[in-house]
């Protein structure tokens, strides 16, 4: 009696699938990533926070008519099976033993493990299992012309049976055996195709299989090394500067000027990164014209902060990992993490502080790892009118401030990249002194606007992304005569 089952995706997308009490589960997983344009080999099937035995039918699998299956991603790690293969009679004898047996990983294809048990195990017998042929002759062998016709090994794997090359390309994965033992009935099968072409068929088919492993095998060893080569690097060079949200009206200015030195950086520093006195900045940028900020002026229509999909599954994984059990580190690896980042520290040659001040301005320092706070505190009282007033140096982000003492900036505040510092009087600090603008004249006379650069437009989506559409009917508009806006689906979590 034919029913259906309902399969969600990662996503929350359903796919409605159509099974009968013979159909594999294997079958339900292909049919389902097909309508969500997914790979099969990646993802396992789920229900009730149990997985499903793939090799299993709808039957035996235990579900019920209409019953949610989740569609998981599979582990990347493949298991170990165990692989019996049973010999016909004939090549038994040969071998000297009916069944063989072999561990082998759960991603190897149906062929390759043809191959294994030909080449390692029965190597030297005299058995023939993937390269066989039968001279076609008549009249009971005693004429015809004696071409060789091809024999295919035909597997039977428990009420399946596999015979041509487009299933031996499939792995015991994807027939569902991911742990366990599994038993392989072995016979063979002339067929009409020569042997000479089904060789030829052989070498087109499982060649480029083998040949687009090794492409993938190669992609990830360079997808590795470009890693470590970017990893052994980012240390010399510096991050970018990180934002800093306390609501001034320079915020987008510091952000966007930080963009902008990093495109028009090499000519800059070219020339002001080597100044006379260590305590001149290399660079000065002027308060910002407009008492608005640059964010305020850019529109965005509403729909782009409306929650999504993808929100909805970046929230359900926050919840998945706050949830879980975590082991805490031994002590070996506290310090082993203690000296790594102590190693990254150490290989830091400079880095720029930017330290915003009260007014908006800001200046920029190149700071080496022999450069203390009492240095910056230093160069931040040659450039500014009131000398004598004490203020406090806080990095973006951090709670501590940077003391006038002689601690490292680099390796005791672990300044590792960009940094930008946020100048604050101190509380006995006068109300005239703060409304006085904060550098001196030959400081402000080498100020700069900041040049913020426009943001580049996003084209538009040629089609909507995939996902479950309604049957029948167009969207109506949203606004006027529109469908009401209203909460998204993904957050109604209490209703049905």
């Amino acid at each position: 009696m034919a029913t259906n089952v309902k399969v969600i995706s990662t996503d929350l997308r359903q796919a409605t699938i159509k099974v009968n009490p013979g159909t594999y589960l294997t079958e339900i997983l292909e049919q389902a990533c097909t309508k969500f344009h997914l790979p099969a080999d990646k993802y396992l099937l789920k229900h009730k926070q149990k997985q499903l035995d793939l090799s299993n039918t709808f039957r035996n699998a235990g579900l019920i008519p209409g019953a949610r299956i989740e569609l998981v991603a599979r582990s990347k790690t493949p298991s170990a099976i165990n692989i019996a293969l049973d010999l016909p009679q004939r090549e038994a004898q040969l071998a000297g033993t009916r069944r063989l047996t072999e561990k082998l990983s759960s991603d190897i294809t149906i062929w390759k493990a043809l191959r294994h048990f030909e080449s390692q195990i029965l190597k030297g017998k005299g058995v023939n299992i993937t390269g066989r042929g039968e001279p076609q002759i008549s009249n009971g062998g005693t004429q015809g012309g004696g071409q060789l016709y091809y024999e295919t090994p035909v597997l039977q794997i428990e009420q399946r049976s596999l015979s041509t090359f487009a299933d031996f390309q499939k792995t015991m994965a994807q027939l569902g055996y991911n742990s366990g033992n599994v038993l392989i009935r072995l016979s063979f099968q002339k067929t009409d195709k020569t042997f000479a072409d089904a060789m030829a068929e052989i070498s087109q088919y499982f060649q480029e299989e083998e040949q687009a492993t090794k492409d993938e095998a190669i992609a990830k060893e360079s997808v590795k090394e470009e890693s470590a080569e970017a990893s052994s690097s980012a240390a010399d060079m510096p991050a970018a500067e990180p934002s800093q949200g306390d609501g001034s009206s320079s915020a987008a200015e510091a952000q966007g000027d930080s963009t902008n030195a990093t495109q028009d950086g090499p000519d800059t520093m070219d020339v002001d990164t080597t100044p006379t006195d260590p305590l001149q900045p290399v660079s000065v940028f002027a308060a910002p014209s407009s008492s608005t900020p640059h964010a305020a002026h850019t529109t965005e229509p509403d729909e782009i902060y409306e929650p999504g999909i993808v929100h909805a599954q970046f929230h359900q994984q926050r919840l998945k990992n706050a949830g879980q059990n975590k082991r805490l580190l031994s002590d070996q690896e506290l310090a082993e993490e203690a000296a790594e980042k102590q190693a990254k520290l150490a290989a830091v040659k400079q880095v720029q502080v930017r330290v915003r001040f009260p007014d908006n301005t800001q200046a920029t320092w190149v700071i080496h790892p022999d450069h203390t706070g009492g240095f910056l505190h230093n160069a931040v009282r040659a450039v500014m009118a009131a000398q004598g007033a004490k203020f406090k140096l806080i990095p973006a982000g951090a709670k501590v401030p940077i003391r006038d003492d002689s601690t490292k900036l680099i390796a005791g505040y672990s300044l590792a990249g960009s940094t930008l510092v946020n100048l604050l009087w101190d509380d006995s600090v006068p109300t005239e002194t703060r409304k006085q603008p904060f550098l001196k004249p030959d400081a402000t006379r080498l100020a700069r606007e900041v040049e913020i650069p426009e943001p580049p437009q996003a084209e538009e989506e040629a089609s909507p992304a995939p996902g479950p559409s309604k049957a029948g009917g167009d969207e109506k508009p949203r606004g006027e005569g529109g469908a009401k806006k209203g909460m998204p689906k993904w957050l109604k979590l209490g209703k049905k």
